[in-house]
């Protein structure tokens, strides 16, 4: 069927009247009564009772007209929706993060860019940055906020942005009453609660670097691969953690978040494919050109 049929149809079912629809589509009475005829013959039924004085819908034409008329508010709309996803205004977004950047980065960047895309579905998805980056390069993410490796060493297909940086902070057992600055130098022992180094290396590695750095011996007594899980095995007396300070935000009865002497600085950024055409992503990638700067 010709869509051109259905604005004839709805044109005639809204005047009644042959003369005047015609006149409101701008073309002439036999054109328009050839199309009606047409579209009835397609349909196999007819969709008005007519006489010489008189036309009325057929109930066949009484029931098809709502739908109709949504189907050409659809086709209407066609037009600016194409718009909408040209610009990145509708569509999907989706984003992988670290659990880290839950309590730093990412709830602000989420608020920032619905309120600038209210239109854009966002798909979030928790995982660690070994996971997240074959899943970016494989086209499974639009992007994702990772802890990047030393030197920020990433497959050649990805590019790479800063979004922050922020210092370690101890996390130990509220019984231990340590004050800070704390100088693990000055500890018995360090008992660490940590990442596996295969699913979080650069994040193992700041931590594990920084206490050799001070003289101690690299103990690790527990491993977790999420944040949260670390703070609850710390307030049940397991060992300490080190963890970015926007972990503060987590309150957990059980623990103190303690200031390091000299600590080490923590990275976060996005990764994205650089072939990668999405305007979702491209809004999401402007809007971090723009604010990034205000994410330290």
């Amino acid at each position: 069927m010709d869509p051109r049929q259905f604005r004839h149809f709805v044109a005639v079912a809204e005047t009644l009247h042959f003369g005047r629809a015609a006149e409101r589509l701008g073309i002439t009475q036999p054109p328009l009564s050839q199309s009606i005829l047409a579209l009835e013959k397609s349909l196999g039924a007819p969709l008005f009772a007519r006489t010489k004085r008189h036309v009325e819908l057929t109930p066949l034409g009484q029931q098809w007209l709502p739908h109709v008329r949504e189907a050409l508010a659809a086709l209407d709309a066609l037009p600016d929706t194409a718009r909408r996803l040209r610009d990145g205004q509708t569509g999907r977004l989706s984003l992988s993060f670290v659990s880290t950047a839950d309590y730093s980065v990412l709830p602000d960047l989420v608020r920032r860019y619905a309120e600038a895309f209210p239109g854009v579905e966002i798909q979030l998805i928790e995982a660690t940055s070994d996971v997240q980056v074959p899943a970016v390069l494989a086209g499974e993410r639009h992007a994702g906020i990772i802890i990047p490796p030393p030197n920020r060493a990433l497959p050649a297909a990805l590019a790479y942005r800063r979004l922050v940086s922020e210092p370690l902070v101890a996390v130990t057992p509220e019984a231990w009453a340590a004050e800070g600055p704390l100088d693990l130098a000055a500890l018995a022992e360090v008992p660490l609660v940590l990442f596996p180094r295969n699913v979080a290396p650069a994040f193992h590695d700041l931590v594990t670097g920084y206490v050799a750095a001070r003289g101690q011996p690299v103990r690790i007594v527990q491993e977790a691969i999420q944040m949260q899980t670390i703070i609850s095995l710390v307030s049940a007396g397991l060992g300490m953690a080190l963890a970015p300070a926007s972990l503060r935000k987590l309150a957990r009865t059980g623990v103190r978040y303690v200031d390091l002497v000299d600590p080490p600085i923590l990275e976060t950024g996005l990764v994205w494919r650089r072939d990668e055409a999405a305007p979702t992503l491209h809004g999401l990638l402007r809007l971090t050109e723009v604010d990034g700067s205000a994410l330290d």
